[in-house]
């Protein structure tokens, strides 16, 4: 940390627990929290009764945490870059707002915004429109016509996702559907970004909103 943000960097921290073995931090409840001693490179013995701010502390448990400093429930926004192994156990057991760490968004994003994606994938959505409209035409003219859109369609369809990964695609979705990683993410994780830094542009106030879903 030291290398990363400088010799005082436990003053940007109101809490700081070294050692805290997830997800032994989030189930066990015989792990009491103690002070470490930076010199000695251990922990001390004596009971922990209250968190003081640049201290360090080692091991303890989510319970003792929240005993402790009275966080809980969605007082407290929880970052992971898992959305199962890190985010499922706090959203559901402790009910804590979570934020997940997707560093393949950078790219996905990127992908998304270039001009030959956003080309391709507008004239597929305007080529299926066309086959929908127009499949039940049986002149031979007119199914040839079909047939040669459809192969275009299929062609754009693997073109599309092999630009995000030519062994998978995207991360969030393969062809119309959402992956099971985006679904996963979806259900766990309150808000999701590519950096962490990326949360310097608002504020410690700031509310994100969720989007108004299309239903059917």
């Amino acid at each position: 940390m030291e290398m990363l943000v400088g010799p005082d960097w436990r003053e940007f921290f109101d809490v700081v627990i070294v050692n805290a073995n997830k997800p032994k931090f989030f189930t066990e409840v015989s792990r009491p929290i103690r002070v470490f001693d930076k010199t000695a490179n251990t922990h001390i013995w004596e009971k922990v009764t209250s968190l003081e701010k640049g201290t360090i502390y080692y091991e303890g448990t989510v319970k003792q945490l929240q005993d402790l400093t009275g966080w809980s429930g969605h007082q407290v926004l929880y970052f992971g870059d898992h959305p199962y192994s890190d985010l499922a156990d706090v959203t559901l057991e402790h009910g804590w707002r979570t934020g997940a760490i997707i560093n393949e968004l950078t790219h996905e994003i990127n992908t998304l915004n270039t001009p030959s994606f956003k080309e391709n994938a507008n004239w597929l959505q305007m080529l299926t429109q066309l086959i929908e409209d127009h499949q039940d035409y049986k002149e031979p003219e007119a199914m040839e016509v079909i047939s040669d859109w459809m192969a275009e369609r299929d062609y754009l369809r693997k073109s599309t996702k092999a630009v995000f990964n030519k062994q998978f695609g995207s991360v969030f979705r393969t062809y119309h559907n959402p992956t099971y990683f985006s679904r996963r993410l979806f259900r766990f994780a309150d808000i999701y970004t590519s950096n962490i830094r990326n949360l310097l542009n608002y504020s410690v106030t700031h509310t994100f909103y969720p989007r108004r879903g299309v239903m059917p």
